[in-house]
Formats: structure tokens, C-alpha cells, sequence
């Protein structure tokens, strides 16, 4: 529970950094409209990421639109055929992808009413085929076209089968007319958003495993095709992804399929590739071919894998490939600005990379891509200032009242043996009243003669039998309990430490647990010191009953009391004073003693409570403390980049002088005021949670905003990276070593996402871009580093951006065969092909050979 809240705080912190309202950050815009169609089920998980990447990239994203050509059955969609649609489960898949953009927009499902399956397919709302996908609550932002479903297919067959019923069937090319005729207009409803209408940037992304894929020529000429008569110009790119990671048991088969993929594609980027198929479809059934080439199918294609070009895993495994697609449709489509500050620096130019790509030979190349991120790490920096401020806290109320002296704790909970002394005496009734047991009838009329020779206590039960007793225990012992019944000394002490606990060297839990233990500091044990107390107690108290026993049995004619001769009845009514006196005097004092120690005893049962009550608060304290600084700990090692250090040694600082400046300005105990924690004990009555809330909500409010976590990321770089050097001696990092550090670590982190085998130098061709504020120091720096030697294009994309930088790395002109991925799987395509799979819709025939 508080893991979850921890992190649910710092990702909602991260979110609000990347939108960058409050610190100045601009976003770019893109110029003419982009469609991202995403063919297949396997590619489902990229469409929230790659959508969400655009919202925070681009200022008019809100008018982008996606496409997800399907299997009607797959990935828990619905197929629609006449049942009703599960669009809303849909929508949760997309969701789960990450498919929540900046703000909170979602894009959920709608049902659909099932009727006529994949032969309606819906545009947004509520879908004939079920899955319709809404954004912005009233924009539909994700629609589907269904395609033949894979699921239960036999995998020998599976792509020849798709193939073939895509063909056979003609409700597909219907649905799919229609479905994308409705998305023309609804690309048209957002075109204020857009300098331009004349061209349209269509990005196809599909998994190089998927057996739909099968289908790419006729799903992206047909779109194409339709997009064609509404604008001037259709710029189709294809994006591959490579997911080597999830291959796992199937490797086999699946490499089998991805090569059959690669296959197809070489042929479509073939400078002599044509297609000719009736694909547009009217509403009266009426089909018109489409017709390409002869030339390549796509503009470019690039090849993304979650394994890049040292072999090694990506750390940010796919993740790393959606922000490639979202910066590079970005490049290509960026509105550059009047008064653009990265003028001079090389921009983007699709021409020139293409030609660069294509070399000597004339050959189409393919293309890859690399992406790194400096930014400002801010879900490690929310968890460090959480844990950093429990400890501030803790530290504080660890170390309020340890000043205090045995006697001023004992005085504060009204334990000194004058106070319990006081207060047993005030439970009794007063002592004068003894006297009052003079009046008691006697029986009898004994003469002093008779009384003389007995003892005090044969008197007493010759004058009163029991009469005596019963009378002091009626009126003086009875009275005393009842009166003492009433005590609560933790409601006593309730108000007491609530009140020490806001002051400036506050009484708290920490204390309370240390004042209250058997065993606490030298002399300084509160219950130690009562116990004591109780020990002088009961040894006066069995020395007055030895007294007293004593007394009662001296004989009466011993006693010091007046004898008046002649007149007896005087000198009985004398020593009935005297035996009043002498003897209900002491066990009056006997009764004080015994009181005292009885509610010495109550309290020492309320410390003992006390004491499992504090204890049991400072172990949860301790607890949460560790869970928080586990969770910082984590989220700050997970990186080894020496870019990324030092995240707790310099947020401790600059916690502690955040939180030393508060209460500077505002007094020192304002941390226990109710606008920041309140009572930290009454929050651990309703448990640890409760704590780890109050403290999350005073960090968004208070430290998390103040001035020093408003540094620019390079400022706040340096200044992290020096944090340690005064400490450990260690050399200062300088400006210029640290944007080394910097820029290492971004073209280190940009390393290409695509393993070749034996790639040669001299076909590569690479551009690398920036992605920041053109007039930062680390920019400047940046445009320089290696000016000489560079044998690439470099390039600066302006962003009025204070929060970090990115970089995207460009490299093409290889060939499908340099690809290892390929040389790996080409051995299991042709063994399976030699079983009996058919990997293809068409004919081998019209394939290109295997390199």
C-alpha cells in the first residue's frame, strides 16, 4: 500500500515535470497532418506509448490519429458478428499499453451493437464492429479495421490462410473502405491544427512476427489510395519492430515468420516493385483497381529491435523504439519557426538522408535509429525528498525532549512523589473528620477500672466491637476509592503531550517510548524511577502497620492520656479521644500510603501501556522510514550513468535547507501545525499509510515546489555532481568535464537499435540530432565536441526546454541480409519451408531470392 502511493506520488510528479507547465518548456508542432496505422495484434502494446509520446511532444498532437488494423477476434476484441462488440475491453488493452496522454486523456473503449460484423467497422462511438476506441471523451482518437483473425489458424499455414481469406472474403475491402473514408473526414475536422492540408505523413507500424503482416502491400496501398483524394501527397514510412526478448520457446517459428516477412519486404522496396489489385471498393460493391510502381513501396523503413548494435539488450527494451518513432515523425514534420534558434545547425532534410542511404549501388537501404534521454530524473528526485523529509521529520522528533531531566519528565506527567502524594491526599476526605468518631455510641458503660488492664485494641472492641472500623471504612476508606475510581491517567495525559508535542522542543512518541521502558538511559526511566516510589511505599506502609500493630498492643494504663480521678466517665471519654487520635490518625496515614500506591500502580499500568503504544509507533516509524529509503535506493541505482549520481547525497541537502527555511520563516514548530503533518501520533493511529499521505501531500505542496528544484537540469547537474567533493575530497567536476560526461552518456545511450553482422563503414551513413534549447551551454558544447573529426550529420532541433535533452541517432544504407536477425533466422525459414509451412500468400516464385 505505501510502496504503490509512493510511487503513484512520484510518477504523478514525473508526469507533471514532463508537461513542463510551470517551468517554460515548449513543445514543437508538426505541419502537415500524421496517421500512425498499426497493422496487426502483436503491435497492440505500442499504440498507447507511441500516441502518449506524441501528446507530449507535440503542441497539436491532440489531431493525431491511429488506425489498428486487427484480427476480429484478437487481443480480447470483439469480432462483432452478430454478438455484441467488447470494444470496452479493447479499450482496457490499449490502456494498459499506456495508452493515457498528457492530462489524463485515455483512450477507451466503447461496446459496439454486434451487428454486421467486420462488415461496418466503426469510426469512434458506438462501432457496428464492436471496438471503437474514444479520446478527449467526445474526439475519437484509435479506430480499428478488422482483418481475417489468426487465432486457432494452424501456424503452418497461417499467413497463406489469412492471405487467402482476406481475398476470397470482399467484406474486408469493404470494411475497410469505409472505415477509412471516415477517417479522411475525421483527419479533416482537426484542420486548423495544421499549417497545411497538401501532404499527409503515414506511418505504418507493424511486429516483424506477425502473421498479418501479410497483408502489408493491400492495407497500405488501399490506405494510401484513399488518403490520395484528399491530399495532394501520402509520405507512407514503415516501421518494423523487433522484439527478440519475447521470442522465448518459439524462436524457431518465429524467426521462421519474421523472415518470411523480410522476405516480402525486400520485394515491395524493389525499385522495379508493382501492385495492381482491385482494392477501393464503393458502397454499391463496386471495386477499382489501385495501381503502384514500378518503384519502392515505402519512402523509408526502418528497422527497430530491442537489441541494438553491440548486442546488447535495450535497457528501455521497446519503450526505447516508441519515443524513435514519435522523434522521428517529428523530424520530418516539424514546424520550424520564423525565428527558429537551432537556424544553421543542421536541420533535417528527407532527401538528403535518403540519398545518403541508397549509396553507390542504387540499391534501396534501410534505415534504423537510436534514442537517448538526459532529463532531469524526477521520480528518483520525488521518492529522495519523501524519504529525505520522513528522516528530516523523525530526526526532529527523535530529538525534542531528550534534554529534559528525570525530574521535569516525572513533573510532566505528574509522577514526582510530591505530586502523588498530593494527589492520593486529595482523594481522601479530610483527616479533621476522625475526630467525628468520638460521637459513636459505645456499648455499654465500661469504667476506665475495666478498660485499664486490656489492651488498646480490647478496648476499641470493648467500647465499639466493630463499630470503629466499619465507620472509617465507610467514610474514609470507600470514600477514598470511589473517588480515586475516576482517575484515567491517559486521558490525564493526552492533553498534556498533545500540547508538547507542537512546541518548539516537542514531547513525542520517540520520548514517551524511552521515558517508559524498564530499561531507559542512566536514571532517566520515568517508570524505573515510579517503581522505586512504590518500593518506598510499601516498606513505610509495612512500618506503620508494624507501628500500629505495636500501639494496639500496648494496655491502656500505659497510654499518655488525661486521667481526671473521682470522675470516670471523664477519664473513658479522654481515652476514647486519645485512642481515636493515636490509633485512626495512623491508619489514616496507612490509608494515604495505600492509596498512593494504588495509583502508583495505575499509573505504572498506563506507562506500561504507554510504553507498548510509543514503542509500537516508533517501530512503524522505523519501518516506514526503510521502506522509503528502499524505495528511493532503488529507483536511484537502477542507473549507472554518471549523470545520474549523487540523487541522495544532494537531495538530503537540499531537503534539509528547504525544510530549515520553513521553519525559519514560519517558526519551529510548524511542521506539527495542521497545514503540514498535524499530530504524526494520531496519523499512526490510522497506520503507517496515514503518515507516508500527510508527508506526500506536504512535499507536492511545499518542498517539491520551492526554488532550488527549479534549476535547469544542467544547473542542477553540476551542482548534484559536486554535492559529494567536500565530504570525501574528491575533485571538483568542472563545467566542460561534465558536459563530456553528458555527452558521452548520449551518444553512449543512442547506440543504434538493429545487431548487423559484419557492417562495413563505408556504407553507413548517419545523422544525429538534438533535441533542446539551441542557446543552453551544454548545446553549444555539444555543436562543437568533435567538429573536426565528425564524419556525420549533426543537427539541433529547438525546444524552449529547461528540463533536459534528447538525442536521436540515425543510421541507414544497410541491407536486410547485413542484419543478423536475419542470418539467425534465415536457416530456420528455409528448414521450415523444407517441412511443409507455407510462410507466404503468394507464390515463392514472385518473391525475391534469399541473400
Amino acid at each position: 500500500m505505501i510502496k504503490e502511493e509512493a510511487l503513484l506520488y512520484a510518477e504523478q510528479y514525473t508526469a507533471q515535470e514532463e508537461a513542463q507547465h510551470s517551468k517554460g518548456d515548449g513543445r514543437s508542432s508538426i505541419h502537415y497532418p500524421a496517421l500512425f496505422l498499426f497493422l496487426g495484434d502483436k503491435v497492440t502494446p505500442a499504440i498507447g506509448p507511441v500516441l502518449e509520446r506524441c501528446e507530449r511532444k507535440w503542441d497539436n498532437a491532440a489531431g493525431v490519429l491511429a488506425l489498428h488494423a486487427a484480427a476480429h477476434g484478437g487481443n480480447g476484441l470483439s469480432s462483432g458478428k452478430g454478438h455484441s462488440g467488447k470494444g470496452q475491453d479493447a479499450g482496457n488493452d490499449y490502456a494498459r499499453a499506456g495508452g493515457i496522454g498528457e492530462g489524463g486523456r485515455g483512450y477507451a473503449g466503447v461496446s459496439g451493437n454486434g451487428q454486421g460484423g467486420r462488415d461496418h467497422p466503426s469510426v469512434g462511438g458506438k462501432g457496428e464492429d464492436g471496438r471503437a476506441y474514444a479520446g478527449d471523451s467526445s474526439k475519437e482518437r484509435v479506430m480499428t479495421m478488422a482483418l481475417p483473425d489468426t487465432a486457432g489458424r494452424d501456424p503452418r499455414t497461417v499467413r497463406q490462410d489469412v492471405y487467402r481469406e482476406f481475398h476470397e472474403d470482399s467484406s474486408y475491402l469493404s470494411g475497410m473502405n469505409r472505415t477509412l473514408r471516415r477517417l479522411g473526414n475525421s483527419i479533416a475536422d482537426y484542420g486548423r491544427l495544421y499549417s497545411s492540408f497538401d501532404v499527409i505523413h503515414l506511418s505504418i507500424i507493424t511486429r516483424v512476427d506477425d502473421p498479418l503482416n501479410v497483408l502489408l502491400p493491400e492495407v497500405a496501398l488501399l490506405a494510401r489510395a484513399v488518403l490520395g483524394q484528399s491530399f495532394k501527397s501520402v509520405q507512407t514510412d514503415l516501421y518494423v519492430l523487433i522484439n527478440e526478448r519475447e521470442q522465448g520457446d518459439n524462436f524457431g517459428y518465429s524467426s521462421s515468420v519474421g523472415l518470411a516477412f523480410l522476405r516480402e519486404l525486400d520485394g515491395m522496396q524493389l525499385p522495379g516493385y508493382t501492385f495492381n489489385a482491385p482494392l477501393l471498393v464503393t458502397e454499391e460493391g463496386l471495386s477499382i483497381p489501385v495501381t503502384h510502381g514500378p518503384s519502392a513501396l515505402f519512402d523509408l523503413v526502418y528497422l527497430l529491435s530491442d537489441k541494438n548494435e553491440r548486442g546488447m539488450m535495450s535497457a528501455g527494451g521497446m519503450e526505447d523504439n516508441y519515443e524513435i518513432i514519435a522523434h522521428i515523425s517529428l523530424l520530418k514534420n516539424r514546424v520550424r519557426p520564423s525565428a527558429d534558434q537551432a537556424a544553421g545547425h543542421g536541420g533535417y532534410n528527407n532527401m538528403t538522408f535518403k540519398s545518403g542511404i541508397r549509396g553507390s549501388t542504387g540499391r534501396e537501404g534501410y534505415a534504423s535509429a537510436g534514442f537517448s534521454a538526459v532529463r532531469r530524473p524526477s521520480k528518483p528526485i520525488a521518492l529522495a525528498v519523501l524519504y529525505h523529509a520522513f528522516h528530516y521529520l523523525a530526526t526532529e522528533l527523535r530529538g525534542g525532549g531528550s534534554s529534559w531531566s528525570l525530574r521535569e519528565r516525572q513533573a510532566l506527567l505528574g509522577l514526582t512523589p510530591e505530586a502523588l502524594r498530593e494527589r492520593a491526599a486529595g482523594f481522601l476526605p479530610e483527616e479533621a473528620g476522625i475526630a467525628e468518631m468520638t460521637g459513636l455510641m459505645s456499648h455499654g458503660r465500661p469504667s476506665f477500672s475495666e478498660l485499664k488492664p486490656l489492651t488498646l485494641r480490647e478496648a476499641e472492641e470493648l467500647l465499639f466491637g466493630g463499630g470503629g472500623e466499619a465507620y472509617f471504612r465507610s467514610n474514609f476508606a470507600d470514600v477514598s476509592a470511589a473517588r480515586a475510581a475516576a482517575l484515567d491517567p491517559a486521558r490525564e495525559w493526552a492533553a498534556v503531550l498533545a500540547a508538547q508535542e507542537q512546541s518548539a522542543a516537542p514531547v513525542t512518541f520517540y520520548q514517551l517510548a524511552e521515558w517508559t521502558a524498564e530499561q531507559g538511559e542512566a536514571g532517566g526511566s520515568v517508570l524505573n524511577a515510579l517503581r522505586q516510589h512504590m518500593g518506598g511505599l510499601r516498606s513505610a506502609i509495612a512500618s506503620a502497620e508494624e507501628e500500629l500493630e505495636r500501639l494496639y498492643s500496648e494496655t491502656v494504663d500505659r497510654q499518655p492520656f488525661q486521667r481526671v480521678p473521682l470522675l470516670d466517665k471523664r477519664t473513658v471519654r479522654n481515652f476514647i479521644h486519645y485512642l481515636f487520635e493515636s490509633i485512626y490518625s495512623r491508619k489514616y496515614e496507612i490509608l494515604r500510603l495505600r492509596l498512593e500506591l494504588s495509583l502508583a500502580a495505575r499509573y505504572d499500568a498506563a506507562l506500561e501501556q504507554l510504553h507498548t503504544e510509543s514503542k509500537a509507533k516508533v517501530q512503524t516509524m522505523d519501518a516506514l522510514e526503510e521502506e522509503l529509503r528502499s524505495l528511493a535506493l532503488a529507483s536511484t541505482l537502477r542507473s549507472s550513468e554518471a549523470v545520474d549520481q549523487n540523487i541522495m547525497e544532494y537531495y538530503r541537502t537540499v531537503t534539509a535547507e528547504v525544510m530549515q527555511d520553513i521553519q525559519t520563516r514560519r517558526g519551529p514548530g510548524i511542521f506539527a501545525s495542521d497545514r503540514f503533518m498535524g499530530s504524526i501520533s494520531e496519523l499512526l493511529r490510522q497506520g503507517g499509510a496515514a503518515v507516508v499521505r500527510r508527508l506526500i501531500d506536504v512535499c507536492r505542496r511545499e518542498l517539491l515546489t520551492a526554488e532550488p528544484f527549479a534549476l535547469p537540469f544542467e544547473e542542477e547537474l553540476l551542482r548534484r555532481a559536486n554535492v559529494a567533493a567536500a565530504y570525501e575530497n574528491r575533485e571538483i567536476v568542472s563545467k566542460e568535464e561534465l558536459f563530456k560526461r553528458l555527452y558521452l552518456s548520449l551518444e553512449d545511450g543512442a547506440s543504434i537499435n538493429v545487431r548487423l553482422f559484419e557492417y562495413t563503414q563505408e556504407h553507413r551513413h548517419e545523422e544525429k540530432y538534438f533535441f533542446g534549447d539551441s542557446t543552453s551551454e551544454f548545446l553549444r558544447y555539444a555543436l562543437t565536441a568533435d567538429e573536426t573529426t565528425r564524419i556525420y550529420r549533426l543537427g539541433v532541433v529547438h525546444e524552449q526546454r529547461r528540463s533536459g535533452v534528447e538525442k536521436l541517432n540515425l543510421m541507414g544504407g544497410f541491407h536486410l541480409e547485413d542484419l543478423l536477425y536475419y542470418r539467425n533466422g534465415k536457416v530456420y525459414y528455409e528448414t521450415y519451408v523444407q517441412n511443409g509451412y507455407r510462410l507466404h500468400g503468394v507464390d515463392e516464385e514472385q518473391l525475391p531470392v534469399l541473400r
